[in-house]
């Protein structure tokens, strides 16, 4: 049975069957629609268009006849669009994350969360859209004259993931509507609903007809991508996914020389030193690791632990691990679920739990599945003795599974965290500042977070080295990747 929106407050913000194109909701034209499921039920909550070729040219059409009247505007006049989208989202937080948790499963409390991140991204641009400046630069002839400004880079194809079916997709909006570019949105096919809700709240804001765009599809999103990528109209990608599928995208653009960011896979590292602070340690891991049943790009993946305060630390995690309560945060209201379902699946914890026991690694906590709550469920798990040779120290295994492995040395550590492909995020716990500064600036990836398990914030970059991608999102230099640079010189003053 479907969701019934009239469980929301604001019923419309739960679009079915339909995407948004050109400031209207349109059905594909092909009829097709797609199932969406629950991961926390398992069964279905609605349906939206499978987009074909046809219904992205008008999305992307329709983004280009809308260019020129939005990158005119003022900042000050798109900020302050912005600025009540900001101001929806608060006004709709508690609608908003129903439909998060709903398509994702995650708990209310993160559901929340990613709401407010969410419109902290738009108040941060709104203020931005006003502040981008450009430079004179002195010529190196008397008489002439030489500005440098800055400009939107036009249409831009975005495609998110599923596991922050808002926040994703509004880290790329903000800054690249804050920059005077147009956008078409490809959101996931498994979380598509809350997309619609902004585009929604988005329209209710005042942004134009044709601004920003929405294609929906299941079957179809390779060949959308593609055709985004292939596109001479569209001039840049923005993706977050995995890297496999990131570097397909980058070779598919490279005919019409696109300008790309992409945020793709992570492998972090999260080093407990015998100095640390142990209570700051433990409370930092438990958000890198475990928020959103360990389903973000920057979860701490192989944690390294100094051999002085191991046994220590393994004892105070194992502790406050069993304190979390997993289940549907809809179904169980009052506010007790501090996690949910995995959202695709539980196939690949399985396979590196399996393969890490086959090669000695020690079950501290869990370990098994949850069917009795449904077949996405899996245990909290904390597996000790765990060494470089396992699958879990080389993949990201974007599910609620901890792995302790022992270190002795400040080299050694450095050397086997940067021993990676990847070089998305890193945590840092130590009491020593001048160890913090050393190995901050040895480890290879492009975020560090230093006694915190916070990493994501409207005003900083957040983005990556090596496979993990390039280009940035938040923070002004966020906002440069949606723009180009012009430069004037005037001769004969």
């Amino acid at each position: 049975m479907s969701f019934s929106a009239s469980s929301l407050e604001d019923p419309s913000l739960f679009v079915v069957d339909k995407t948004y194109i050109a400031g209207q909701w349109v059905s594909a034209k092909s009829g097709q629609l797609f199932e969406v499921k629950s991961p926390a039920t398992d069964t279905p909550i609605g349906s939206v268009p499978e987009s074909g070729l046809d219904d992205l040219n008008d999305a992307i059409q329709a983004a280009y006849g809308a260019l020129g009247g939005w990158k005119r505007l003022s900042g000050r006049q798109r900020g302050r669009i912005l600025r009540k989208v900001f101001e929806l989202l608060m006004e709709h937080q508690d609608d908003l994350s129903t439909i998060i948790t709903l398509e994702n499963g995650k708990a209310k409390a993160d559901a929340t969360g990613e709401v407010l991140l969410s419109a902290n991204f738009f108040e941060w641009y709104s203020e931005e859209a006003a502040r981008i400046y450009g430079d004179v630069i002195p010529n190196s002839t008397p008489n002439s004259r030489t500005r440098i400004t800055k400009e939107a880079i036009g249409v831009c194809g975005l495609i998110t993931p599923w596991n922050f079916p808002l926040a994703m997709g509004v880290r790329k909006i903000a800054a690249a509507l804050a920059a005077g570019c147009t956008i078409v949105l490809k959101s996931d096919g498994l979380t598509p609903f809350s997309s619609n809700a902004l585009a929604v709240i988005g329209e209710r804001a005042g942004i134009p007809e044709g601004v920003f765009n929405i294609v929906t599809a299941a079957q179809n999103t390779p060949q959308l991508g593609l055709a985004l990528c292939e596109s001479d109209i569209v001039k840049k990608i923005s993706f977050t996914g995995s890297t496999r599928v990131g570097k397909l995208l980058y070779q598919q653009s490279a005919r019409t020389l696109k300008k790309l960011s992409l945020e793709l896979g992570g492998n972090a590292a999260f080093i407990v030193f015998d100095d640390a602070y142990l209570e700051t340690a433990i409370s930092s891991l438990l958000i890198a690791k475990f928020k959103v049943t360990g389903q973000t790009c920057v979860c701490a993946n192989r944690i390294f632990v100094q051999e002085g305060i191991y046994k220590k630390f393994s004892q105070r995690l194992i502790e406050e691990v069993k304190k979390f309560r997993i289940g549907n945060s809809l179904t169980v209201t009052d506010g007790s679920i501090t996690h949910g379902p995995l959202t695709n699946g539980t196939e690949k914890v399985e396979s590196h739990i399996k393969d890490a026991i086959d090669k000695n690694a020690k079950v501290l906590l869990g370990g098994s599945k949850l069917p009795s709550l449904g077949r996405n469920f899996h245990e909290f798990t904390i597996l000790g003795d765990v060494n470089d040779t396992m699958q879990i120290t080389q993949e990201e295994t974007f599910g609620p599974v901890a792995a302790l492995l022992k270190f002795s040395s400040e080299d050694e550590v450095i050397k086997r965290a940067n021993n990676s492909d990847v070089g998305l995020a890193s945590y840092v716990m130590t009491s020593d500042l001048a160890r913090s500064y050393r190995v901050s600036e040895r480890l290879e990836t492009g975020m560090i977070a230093v006694n915190t398990g916070v990493v994501s914030d409207a005003p900083v970059p957040f983005g990556g080295v090596k496979h993990s991608g390039f280009g940035r999102e938040g923070s002004k230099y966020g906002l440069d990747d949606y723009l180009t640079i012009k430069m004037v010189v005037t001769g004969g003053i």
